[in-house]
């Protein structure tokens, strides 16, 4: 297991240098001057001159990149063209805002999604499965910002339960949290729906049954048991939607996370900020997707074989490990 956690780690190297590589091309090649964007159009030549040799502007492109990424590598994510502070403690500071709602989201949405696509699945035809479906339905199409803005009108305007901007409590991420998970929680119900339809009409539940075992056992032990995958995969799928919806959602609520930072930064092409707040995302969704396939292992047996090395007897030949099902 080490070693898959190593080998998966060693991986994302190539793929945040790739991303970054086409982030900071994206970002550099675009039109618009960092130093003329922060100092304004009337700036003097020669303070515009001298900025853009302050940023490192007047190097050809690849000497710049790779300028910054062997940084990164050293743990120098470079300063901010907007505030000329450390790249990595601004987003250190920022990190824990997004963290916490898009960790929020997620949990949410399986804590809802899950039981509800439970019910429906086990309510085939039901009053409780067609609702369910129609929440699921409405959730999806409605845009997060839309349903972030319904929210402040209602529940901070009209009703005064939350405050309507800032980190100063845990009622402050309440309404972010639920408007990002919205859309997830639709996409947790219609999988869990359909993964436990798949798995009930699977002739061991009809035998179990025919044993006489009681329907909750049977749901718990034999029908979540054997769907449950899909449902970790599309968590694990949700972490990166989630860390893109913070984008708008902090900017909604005024929340001073990541997102609005990278929007703040967009506006004046502070690329080493942008640049860098795409690297944390893209670690931080690897990493989320390493620990989904751990936790397969634990709820599939028939997956850990792959991580096992089985140690060669006397006289026998070694025994390979079973692929991946």
């Amino acid at each position: 297991m080490f070693k898959f956690i190593l080998k998966r780690l060693l991986l994302m190297i190539p793929v945040i240098i790739g991303i970054s590589f086409v982030i900071f091309a994206i970002v550099s090649l675009t039109p618009g001057d960092p130093a003329q964007l922060i100092l304004g159009a009337d700036a003097d030549p020669v303070l515009l001159q001298a900025k853009r040799e302050e940023f490192g502007l007047n190097d050809n492109f690849f000497m710049r990149y790779i300028k910054y990424i062997t940084g990164v590598f050293r743990g120098d994510f470079g300063k901010s063209y907007r505030t000329g502070l450390p790249v990595l403690g601004e987003l250190l500071l920022r990190l824990p805002h997004t963290t916490i709602i898009a960790l929020g989201g997620i949990g949410l949405s399986v804590v809802v999604g899950v039981p509800l696509g439970m019910i429906s699945a086990i309510k085939q035809y039901s009053f409780i499965d067609y609702f369910a479906r129609t929440l699921a339905l409405l959730l999806t199409a409605i845009p997060v910002f839309w349903l972030g803005l319904l929210m402040l009108l209602f529940f901070v305007l009209k009703l005064r339960w939350f405050p309507a901007t800032g980190t100063g409590s845990w009622r402050n991420y309440v309404l972010p949290v639920v408007a990002l998970a919205a859309s997830a929680t639709a996409t947790q119900t219609r999988t869990t729906r359909s993964a436990m339809l798949e798995a009930i009409r699977q002739d061991y539940v009809r035998t179990a049954r025919a044993k006489g075992i009681s329907e909750p056992k049977i749901m718990f032990k034999h029908v979540l048991k054997n769907s449950i995958l899909p449902v970790i995969t599309i968590a694990g799928m949700n972490v990166g939607v989630q860390m893109g919806g913070t984008v708008v959602i902090e900017n909604v609520f005024n929340i001073p996370g990541m997102g609005n930072m990278l929007i703040n930064s967009v506006r004046v092409k502070d690329i080493p900020m942008i640049v860098s707040t795409i690297i944390m995302v893209a670690f931080f969704i690897g990493v989320m997707n390493l620990i989904v396939d751990i936790i397969y292992t634990f709820v599939d047996p028939r997956l850990k074989t792959q991580y096992v090395t089985v140690k060669k007897k006397k006289d026998q030949p070694l025994i390979p490990a079973q692929e991946k099902i």
